[in-house]
Order: structure tokens, then sequence, then C-alpha cells
């Protein structure tokens, strides 16, 4: 006799997550958690580890990268507060999911995947991808409304504030001395400020380090 693991509940995961995740990091936006509720996170995992999808970690995706906490997205998207119609440029799209988000609240979506594989995953996810480097951007798009840098990094290049729109917002995780910080800032009359929302546990996006200084 085969005896078959009992499938998942995963829609009742998905509201646990909402419920135990989102809601209580502050994430209350009615749009960002309706997009939570209805896209299948679990789709966008390696079907090993679909298991793991909803925990409130990041989740191994392959080749070196992670999906990032579901209320790590949560608060930068709350924060950002996308407005239907925009144009959005995600940088380290990975399989898709943060993308997938954005689709689903009616933005108009540039994913921008460097790893093959990653990109191949989320074309067949049904999301259009850019293939190219994450740290130049993509120019051929831009202006953009937002930019959402999905993962960690140590430095925001000057390319993707040169293709925000005047106003436009950026969103990530910034590493600082060891410690990554959620971060929300505005392009304006030719600078950029940001400041700070949370300090939350995401994952290192390859390519943004800061340039070391030389030591003897």
């Amino acid at each position: 006799m085969t005896v078959h693991a009992p499938i998942p509940d995963y829609q009742a995961a998905r509201d646990a997550m909402i419920d135990s995740q989102l809601r209580p990091q502050g994430v209350n936006d009615p749009e960002v958690l309706e997009a939570f509720a209805t896209v299948p996170r679990e789709q966008f995992v390696p079907e090993q580890a679909r298991p793991l999808a909803y925990i409130d970690r990041a989740v191994p995706l392959g080749d070196g990268r992670f999906l990032s906490p579901a209320a790590a997205l949560g608060l930068l998207l709350t924060q950002l507060e996308p407005v239907r119609g925009e144009r959005v440029l995600v940088v380290g799209a990975g399989t898709g999911y943060s993308a997938a988000i954005l689709s689903e609240m009616g933005l108009k979506v540039t994913a921008l995947e460097e790893s093959p594989e990653l990109a191949a995953r989320a074309k067949a996810a049904g999301i259009d991808v850019a293939q190219g480097p994450l740290a130049v951007g993509w120019k051929r798009r831009a202006p953009y409304d937002l930019v959402l840098i999905d993962g960690a990094v140590e430095r925001i290049p000057d390319a993707f504030i040169e293709q925000l729109e005047d106003g436009g917002r950026l969103g990530t995780a910034l590493i600082d001395d060891g410690v990554s910080r959620l971060i929300v800032g505005r392009k304006g009359g030719g600078g950029f400020g940001h400041y700070s929302i949370a300090d939350l546990a995401v994952a290192e996006l390859p390519g943004f380090e800061r340039p070391r200084a030389f030591t003897f």
C-alpha cells in the first residue's frame, strides 16, 4: 500500500501569514493584504521547499538567492503606497513573487533578473522578465514611479535614482553595520532622501557591495 502525504492547505497558510506575520508588523493596507491573500507564494519556491513557503524567514530559491520574508515586502509596499497603473521596476526579481504581488495590485511591472535559472522560473510563472545585470537597472523602460530592490544591499546605485521619475519612490533593505534596515526614499529636485521603517532580517542581494577600503 502506498501512503501519500496530505496536500498542504496553502490558502489556510496564506491566511495565517496575513494574521500572524503581516498585520502584527503593521501591514494594514487593504490592497496589499488582498494581493498577499491572492498570490500563491508556494508557486514561487522550488517544489521541495513548498512546505516552507509561508514561514517568517527567507526561503532558499537556489543559485544563492532567497525569497524575502513576507513581512519585509509587506512593510515596504505599505510605505511605498503603490497606485494602480504606476510603473515599477523590481530589481532582483528572483522567481517573480514580488512582481506578481505588484501586478495583482494593478501596477505595470518590469521584473529585472540576472540569474538565467531564476529568470526562467519567473517566466514559467507568467512574469514578464527583463534579463541583465541588476546594478544598472533597466533604462529602456524608464522612468519608473517605483523601484523595489528585492533583497538587502550595501549601496543604492545612482542608476536607480536616475531611472526614477521625479517624485518617484524607492524601497529596499539597506545593510548598515551588518544590520538590514528597511528603507523607503523619494527622488526630488535632483536629490534622493530616505528614512528607515524597520530592522528586519533580509538576505543579501549579490552585486551591491560597497568598495572595500584598502588596508596595508
